[in-house]
């Protein structure tokens, strides 16, 4: 008997289905909101380089650092499946929930991370293929493996491999590290512990019950926001260095200036505050994120060089035909400020 045109999808399904869902939990092990946002950074330190890749080779630099980023994601989710088992925000990861088998996901895991540092080294060059490996190594064997589980300054300097992506980004670009990066590397480095611990301050049970010695459940509240508001007075200034430098223009000043302010003020109202100081913390943690967001896509459209090219605002401004470079960054920024959005369960 014949099988009718609507029947082969139909005996099929179940293991479409069951494929579909597979490579959602493969996903899912990459961090991919984490990811994107540093993968944008990562985007902002190609594009404000002075040497300019072809369209071709910034997709693959940037799907490099990605593939990096996300393979480091899922060797974090492999090491930590026994504690994210214990925890509240991290128990319906995939691996805890068996979806995901730990050996599966280390082969992944490795495959990505071996992968991206060989195509960014074939591809572009070994500056930036070394500095890729360096984040990858830092953030899994340096963080994940030794520091996270008996230092309450994990976060301090595993915050390191995190603040490396706009300095792979430019060393894509121009085989090299300047100051440029260094100082966008110095703005996430100092971002990610406030960051990190205005959102540990509501899961201080589920740290101690893991057995985590993040700083809240090793200093307490006091001792935590005290840290916070420290590292918040030492960013703002950090941040303002691409503006005074003229590395950017004025427009990223302001908005480093206002939204500085902004973070401080939540630092100090958290230090300041007592019965609700979980509320507090939590939004200060939400606006770390669109911080970071703001700061680093305001670099990217207010960007100076000594190198003949001007602000991609004023490109903007020039006729069309010469937006033909400046659209697919302006679209990428739009699209990360759509994607970007608060999972605490992915951090």
């Amino acid at each position: 008997m014949k099988a009718t045109a609507t029947s082969v999808p139909r005996l099929h399904w179940p293991m479409r289905a069951q494929v579909m869902a597979r490579v959602a939990d493969l996903f899912a092990l990459m961090k991919p909101r984490v990811m994107l946002l540093a993968v944008f950074t990562a985007l902002v330190g190609l594009v404000v380089a002075p040497v300019h890749l072809n369209l071709a080779q910034s997709c693959i630099a940037i799907l490099a650092i990605s593939a990096g980023a996300g393979g480091a994601g899922v060797l974090n989710m492999w090491y930590d499946a026994d504690i994210d088992a214990v925890m509240c925000r991290t128990a319906m990861r995939p691996i805890p929930r068996g979806r995901i088998s730990e050996a599966d996901a280390l082969v992944f895991g490795l495959i990505l991370s071996g992968s991206s540092v060989a195509v960014l080294a074939s591809a572009l060059n070994i500056v930036a293929a070394a500095l890729l490996a360096s984040a990858i190594f830092f953030y899994v064997v340096v963080y994940t493996i030794w520091l996270k589980r008996y230092t309450p300054q994990n976060i301090v300097i595993g915050g390191a491999a995190g603040a490396l992506p706009p300095v792979i980004g430019w060393a894509a670009a121009t085989g090299n590290v300047g100051l440029e990066p260094a100082i966008f590397f110095l703005i996430i480095f100092l971002w990610t512990p406030p960051h990190f611990w205005a959102l540990s301050l509501n899961r201080v049970s589920e740290y101690e019950r893991a057995g985590i010695p993040m700083l809240p459940v090793v200093a307490g509240r006091t001792g935590t926001t005290r840290q916070i508001r420290l590292y918040s007075f030492l960013l703002v200034p950090i941040s303002l260095l691409p503006w005074m430098l003229d590395f950017a223009g004025s427009i990223y000043g302001a908005v480093a200036i206002v939204f500085g302010a902004i973070f401080i003020a939540l630092a100090w109202q958290l230090r300041r505050s007592k019965q609700d100081y979980r509320r507090t913390a939590h939004r200060l943690f939400v606006f770390s994120i669109f911080y970071l967001f703001v700061l680093f896509a305001t670099l990217l459209v207010d960007q100076r060089s000594d190198h003949g090219e001007r602000p991609l605002v004023a490109r903007l401004a020039a006729p069309v035909g010469s937006l033909e470079r400046a659209n697919p960054w302006l679209e990428s920024v739009k699209f990360a400020g759509r994607a970007i959005n608060v999972r605490a369960g992915e951090v």
